[in-house]
């Protein structure tokens, strides 16, 4: 999914991932009621939707998340790109890998 690609469904989003309302919506900061009237078709601004994105689809803990990591994985892509590209590919591929070991589980 792209950066601020529109969420179409947040409903079926919460769905798959059994959550209610509350526990949903208020992972983003968002209320109960607010999700509702996301879930019912209000648009939904671009921050809320890339909360939800990153929270719900990403599956990214927020909470984790430094300011500093941003700014360590920035200098490693201007001063070391070779070695930013390596650990990318690594990740991707355990990630891949991940994916697959628990479809394979959940079959």
């Amino acid at each position: 999914m792209k950066l601020f690609e529109k969420i179409t469904n947040p409903r079926e989003i919460r769905r798959k991932l059994g959550l209610n309302q509350q526990e949903f919506w208020s992972r983003i900061g968002v209320t109960q009621s607010g999700g509702s009237r996301y879930e019912s078709g209000r648009n939904m601004p671009k921050p809320v939707r890339e909360l939800l994105r990153l929270v719900h689809v990403e599956q990214i803990d927020l909470s984790k998340v430094r300011r500093e990591d941003f700014e360590i994985v920035e200098y490693l892509k201007e001063t070391h790109p070779d070695l930013y590209k390596s650990l990318r590919k690594a990740v991707r591929a355990k990630m891949e890998a991940q994916e697959g070991s628990s479809e394979a589980t959940a079959s």
